[in-house]
Order: structure tokens, then C-alpha cells, then sequence
């Protein structure tokens, strides 16, 4: 294995040490086209580096896998996440992760698990969607106090544009492929979202919740930044 300032070469996969120096945050890695076998050089990698690890689209014999290796790893299933943590996490702020249903929940968690993992405190308010549009006005009182709301939904994906129109914070809207035939997917929501007309709200590619918590994160740390 080379080490040299920039990169760590393993021969199949090159990692980019340096960068949490460059961007603020670690590397995460994309485990589903990935071997047991590559996965564990790699997670061994950034522990010797004593970096955090996350992994995204992990499954189950994956990490039971890893877990053999690394007793201290962390998975959750729902959100296919992998967490290793070498140094601790300091949280701050909020984040409000938001579903329409409980379909959407599993996108819902990649999204909260990345944001927790790069250090956001977050709140979850699930199956709030339109279809009984009470549970979101129960709720909507405490979603405004987070400095960056992640709204997912799949069918028609309304919810985030209703949101959106409600809070005077930033909105990323996750389009999810829960649905029926002419959801296409998740295209139809994407597209619901993309013609939004609701100013502020952000869009994120279908079941992309690592994109959304990632994003999140970074607003909601200027934020607090700002705050403290």
C-alpha cells in the first residue's frame, strides 16, 4: 500500500486522506458495487489514519462482514448505513428530517444518519405527508425552529413544496421512487419538485438522502456558526 500526501492507494481504490483538511469532512464511502473484501482494506485504511468512516448502501452481509473486524462499527439497516467513529463527534444546531410516508423512511434515514455522522443534531417527523395534511400542522411548529429542514417524498411528492411555503429556512426536497406505475420511479416526484414554485426549496436526485444530509449539514454548521 502507498501512502503519500494526497492519497492512499490500495491498487482498486485510491482514498482521499487529505479531505476533511480541504472540504471540512471526511471521505464516505458507496459500499454497494464494493467486495467484503475491498470494503475492509478500505475501513482499515482510514482507521489506521484514525479518520471516521461512513458507508452508504450497506448490506446486511456487509456489515456483518466488517463487524467481525471492527467490534466498535455501528449499522443500521433501514438506512443501509455504516458508521466507524475514530474521533468523537461534536453536534450542533438542528436539522428536521420530514417524510410524507412511512415508505419514504428508509431514504429518510440515510439522509439523518449523514447528518448526525458529520455532526448535526436531528430531529425526525415521519409519515407527516398530505394526504392528512393535520399531521404536518401538529408538527409544524417545532420543523421551524431547525436552521435546515430535509423534506423526502415519493407518490406525487407535494409535501416538500407545502413545507417550503410554510418556513422561512432552507428546504431540500428529496424525491423518492415509493409509488405507483405513472410514479415513474420517483421521476414524477423529482419533477413535482423541480417545477416547484415554492421559492427557497433545494432538489436533491431520486433517493439520494446521503446528498440531502450531506447538504444539510453544511447549511445548518455555517448557521450555528453564525449563531455562537
Amino acid at each position: 500500500m502507498e501512502n503519500n500526501k494526497r492519497y492512499t492507494d490500495l491498487g482498486f481504490a485510491k482514498l482521499d486522506m487529505e479531505r476533511t483538511k480541504r472540504r471540512g469532512y471526511s471521505e464516505a464511502i458507496y459500499c454497494e458495487c464494493k467486495t467484503k473484501e475491498q470494503l475492509l482494506e478500505i475501513f482499515q485504511a482510514f482507521k489506521n489514519e484514525s479518520l471516521n468512516v461512513i458507508g452508504t448502501r450497506v448490506s446486511k452481509e456487509q456489515y456483518e462482514y466488517l463487524k467481525s473486524e471492527f467490534p466498535d462499527i455501528k449499522y443500521s439497516a433501514q438506512g443501509r448505513i455504516i458508521t466507524l467513529i475514530n474521533q468523537e463527534i461534536k453536534k450542533i444546531g438542528e436539522v428536521a428530517v420530514c417524510t410524507g410516508g412511512t415508505g419514504d423512511i428508509p431514504v429518510a434515514e440515510e439522509a439523518a444518519l449523514t447528518a448526525e455522522f458529520y455532526g448535526s443534531n436531528v430531529k425526525r417527523y415521519y409519515d407527516i405527508g398530505v394526504s392528512g395534511i393535520h399531521r404536518l400542522f401538529d408538527k409544524i411548529d417545532e420543523i421551524r425552529k431547525a436552521n435546515v429542514i430535509i423534506a423526502v417524498a415519493g407518490m406525487e411528492g407535494a409535501l416538500c413544496s407545502i413545507i417550503t411555503g410554510l418556513v422561512s429556512v432552507p428546504v431540500i426536497a428529496v424525491p423518492t421512487s415509493v409509488g405507483y406505475g405513472t410514479s415513474f420511479k420517483g421521476l414524477s416526484a423529482l419533477l413535482t419538485m423541480l417545477n416547484s414554485c415554492a421559492e427557497g426549496m433545494s432538489v436533491v436526485n431520486i433517493d439520494n438522502g446521503f446528498n440531502a444530509g450531506y447538504s444539510a449539514n453544511q447549511i445548518n454548521r455555517l448557521i450555528s456558526g453564525k449563531k455562537e
